[in-house]
């Protein structure tokens, strides 16, 4: 049994509508964890700048775990 491979081409123009507008939420809720980041003093952030950013790429997830747990709340 072999698998074949879809390809662009394949898909339907639904399916490839979806995929184009999940990959640009994605692209832009990590552009602005980092630009947040970039901004947020470190003060404000639970754990180190560096693994949040390396969070981002850990796609979608990296961005809620940054929003749920990697932001400091004034209490």
């Amino acid at each position: 049994m072999s698998k074949q491979t879809q390809r662009w081409s394949d898909l339907e123009p639904r399916q490839r509508k979806m995929i184009v507008a999940v990959s640009l939420i994605s692209n832009v809720l990590q552009a602005i964890m980092l630009w947040d980041l970039w901004r947020r003093p470190a003060s404000q952030i639970r754990g180190s700048k560096r693994s949040w950013v390396a969070a981002s790429f850990v796609r979608p997830l990296g961005q809620i775990a940054y929003v749920v747990w990697g932001l400091r709340r004034d209490e």
